[in-house]
């Protein structure tokens, strides 16, 4: 479990809330005709990853570093 502060939660779920956030359908599911559900908040903080001095989440193709005071990057 990766340690988070305060201010990197808020910022985690400001992120969440800026679109929904589909996972990646396989090419078998999609011949199958499987259609993804958005992840939801819990499934999306599980994808947390800890960086050298900030936690970071992959979030449209790209990815978030979060620091320890919230501030968010690219």
């Amino acid at each position: 479990m990766i340690v988070t502060t305060k201010e990197q939660r808020k910022a985690l779920k400001q992120v969440f809330d800026r679109a929904p956030i589909y996972p990646t359908l396989t090419d078998e599911e999609k011949a199958r005709g499987i259609t993804a559900v958005p992840l939801t908040y819990k499934q999306f903080r599980r994808t947390v990853q800890g960086g050298w001095d900030c936690i970071m989440v992959h979030w449209k193709g790209m990815w978030l570093g979060i620091e320890k005071d919230g501030y968010t990057h690219s």
